[in-house]
């Protein structure tokens, strides 16, 4: 009997997730044709240039989608199948401080790590958990309310559970079991047509649109799918051209002439979609909600922890000069303050440390007679050594919940006098019940590979830096 691997699994559930998705908004199919389209055009006016993180053929398959669950015990049924897909807990998100409005959620991004997996199929799933204890968004009537709601609810059946756990323990499925895992795990992410409690969600809203989303309702859905673009502000421009509403900005990193780093997302605005509601007096009306959106990004170099820093420290540089010159675009202020303190190219990253590169030999380098310097920046100027960059894989809080909060319909409520529950990626964790893991340590560990790779090729003792 043929088997079904975990890539091939995760390559089939993506695909016939943004097929289900486009079938369920529309706007999101409309997306992703303008994305292949200007995917084309920057392939044919830049040449190899425009692959050169990552090749055409992964950017136009790669997608990451988001859900969101409400309880510990949900996010641990949604690992077990994220792991029949080769997909692993990475890095910790808190949208609840970086956040202005209500956003109370903690997060984590589902996907493979290995570089061989990552080239065959990159789907990752950002996965955000509510967090009912925080007292700056609940209090305890109704903490109590929504955890005994949750606890009543099944988001994933036990024949779906089952078959992830076999094919995250064989690394595999057989054909007519894989299939039927596909169709029950995306089936577990379908819009349910089942009436929503409007009282019970009404409630939620006025805490959070995102507090309703997810335990307002007796399932879970996408929330959104997004694919890969190589040129976000050539999109934005051809999304607008069509008539549809995107969100105010580009979020993360601005557009200039230096290396593209980290992520750009953008997003159409939430679409009003219908829903029937169940009234307090057991009728059913028809209504509309507005929590789902078409998301898109553009993916740079992975940033170091120094890296990282600097990364952050201009953003408080661009968030104090927005201030002191309200009149002047922060579109303008951010290229103003990446130009003045970012290195301008992907050499000066290297050297200075501050983003993850692959190293391999030249292959076409003259053959004279000379040795090799001992030291990474040494053999990399004299041609002997090439520096490719590695994809950022994974997403940034701030813009993570610039995309929640541009598509919220209200700022929602949220009592700053309470103290804050606490959470980190140990909690999680813990929650989880395997290893969130750092995304720092996995680029760290894919450029050290590397570096021990072309040592021993070039008979090199000790470590390269």
């Amino acid at each position: 009997m043929s088997t079904i691997s975990q890539w091939q699994l995760r390559a089939a559930f993506a695909e016939r997730l943004s097929r289900m998705y486009g079938q369920e908004v529309p706007a999101y199919t409309t997306l992703v044709d303008v994305t292949r389209e200007v995917n084309e055009d920057v392939l044919r006016a830049q040449g190899a240039g425009a692959e050169r993180l990552g090749s055409i053929g992964r950017v136009t398959a790669e997608r990451h989608g988001a859900i969101r669950v409400g309880t510990p015990r949900e996010l641990q049924q949604v690992a077990r199948v994220f792991a029949a897909l080769g997909m692993h807990p990475v890095g910790f998100y808190d949208l609840r401080e970086a956040a202005a409005s209500a956003v109370p959620v903690v997060s984590t991004a589902f996907r493979p790590v290995d570089g061989e997996e990552l080239a065959r199929n990159p789907f990752r799933v950002f996965t955000s958990m509510l967090t009912p204890g925080d007292p700056r968004f609940f209090d305890a009537g109704l903490r109590t309310r929504l955890e005994a709601f949750l606890a009543r609810r099944e988001l994933f059946p036990p024949e779906l559970l089952a078959l992830a756990d076999r094919a995250a323990a064989d690394q595999e499925l057989p054909e007519e079991q894989a299939e039927r895992f596909l169709q029950l795990a995306v089936e577990a992410f379908e819009l349910s047509p089942e009436p929503v409690d409007k009282a019970w969600y009404e409630t939620l809203e006025r805490i959070s649109a995102v507090a309703a989303d997810i335990g307002g309702v007796r399932s879970t859905h996408i929330n959104h799918l997004t694919p890969r673009v190589l040129d976000i502000d050539e999109l934005y421009r051809r999304m607008t051209g069509r008539g549809i509403e995107m969100i105010d900005t580009i979020q993360g990193p601005p557009a200039w002439k230096g290396p593209d780093v980290l992520l750009r997302q953008t997003s159409f605005r939430a679409l009003a979609e219908s829903r029937a509601m169940r009234t307090p007096d057991g009728g059913v009306v028809s209504g509309a909600l507005r929590v789902r959106f078409g998301e898109v990004e553009a993916r740079g170099i992975a940033l170091t922890r120094e890296g990282r820093a600097l990364y952050d420290e201009l953003l408080g540089l661009i968030d104090e000069r927005a201030l002191l010159y309200p009149a002047e675009a922060r579109v303008d202020i951010a290229r103003g303050v990446w130009e003045r303190h970012m290195p301008g190219s992907e050499q000066d990253l290297a050297a200075e440390g501050l983003a993850y590169f692959t190293y391999r030999l030249a292959p076409d380098r003259p053959r004279d007679g000379s040795r090799p310097p001992t030291d990474l920046e040494g053999l990399v100027r004299e041609g002997w050594v090439r520096a490719e960059p590695i994809v950022y894989e994974d997403f940034l809080p701030r813009s993570a919940a610039g995309i929640f909060q541009s598509n919220l319909s209200g700022e929602g409520t949220r009592d700053n006098d309470q103290q804050g529950t606490a959470y980190d990626a140990a909690w999680l964790s813990g929650a989880i019940g395997r290893d969130v893991l750092d995304p720092f340590d996995l680029y760290e560990q894919q450029q050290n590979r590397s570096l021990a790779r072309v040592a021993h090729e070039l008979g090199l003792t000790g470590t390269l830096r």
